[in-house]
């Protein structure tokens, strides 16, 4: 802002040649079988459990390279849904930056993620919590993240209008070489991208634009969270659609009957070793 998918090969692709827009793809490696059992743990949250048929945290943390030594920031954490997963499978070898959102008072969302998250060590490790826009860009010590991953959050950031320093700063925090992960609430080819985004969709092309204009490659592309029956033309933007489901009980059925939105998911790196 879906039942739980069983270890082994990752039904995602990875990009390894972009031309003229022709694409050429292989599978990406089987899962670590230690996230498989974080994303199994019976500590999980059941609303959370219950959206990892349509999120697929098993097939998109793959797919991003994580592994369980690495040094990873998440970007705007939101309800922990993300948190949950990565806290414990970071906490025995690797180091976890949460960047909440930054400027004037903290959230009452922000707030319940530190009770939650930031008070409970012995589960979610010692997260180095900084900060994310609109004045606030020092996400993680210069040149220290192996992957920096951001999770339908595009959109704030250019409403905010700040989404071209939100990426620069990824690409200081990233190591050369370093993985950047973004998915978005994927916006119709056939009209022009709001600047906004106020809808909350923003198009594949525009965010490859953003990313490349901070510096960053594309090496990957999955289609794991795409949703055919968006046809992203709602009464109140993607917040119409779960779990958002913002216009209450009027035509419910109907909007999950449609599900989450369609999300495209992005591997850029940082140039380098």
């Amino acid at each position: 802002m879906p039942t739980r998918q069983p270890f082994g090969s990752v039904l995602c692709w990875l990009l390894v040649g972009w031309a003229g827009g022709a694409l050429a793809a292989a599978p990406t490696a089987a899962a670590d079988p230690a996230l498989a059992a974080a994303i199994a743990s019976p500590d999980r949250p059941p609303a959370a459990v219950a959206r990892d048929a349509v999120r697929h945290p098993l097939e998109e943390l793959t797919f991003f390279g994580l592994g369980p030594t690495q040094t990873v920031v998440e970007l705007w954490p939101g309800g922990g849904y993300w948190t949950d997963i990565l806290g414990p499978y970071l906490a025995p070898h690797g180091h976890y930056y949460v960047a909440l959102p930054g400027g004037g008072e903290e959230s009452a969302g922000a707030a319940r993620w530190r009770e939650r998250y930031a008070a409970q060590p012995q589960r979610y490790g010692k997260i180095s919590v900084t900060a994310l826009g609109p004045a606030q860009f020092d996400i993680a010590p210069p040149g220290s993240a192996d992957l920096v991953l951001t999770f339908r959050n595009l959109h704030n950031w250019m409403d905010g209008g700040y989404a071209a320093q939100a990426l620069a700063a990824c690409f200081r925090a990233l190591k050369p070489g370093g993985i950047l992960g973004i998915e978005e609430h994927r916006a119709r080819t056939d009209r022009p991208q709001d600047p906004k985004a106020k809808n909350g969709y923003v198009r594949q092309d525009y965010t490859i634009a953003l990313a490349q204009q901070a510096g960053f490659k594309l090496v990957g592309s999955s289609e794991i969270n795409a949703n055919p029956r968006d046809t992203k033309d709602w009464v109140d933007g993607v917040w119409t659609l779960p779990p958002t489901l913002s216009q209450g009980d009027k035509d419910r059925a109907r909007y999950l009957a449609v599900g989450e939105a369609d999300n495209f998911v992005l591997k850029f790196r940082k140039p380098g070793h």
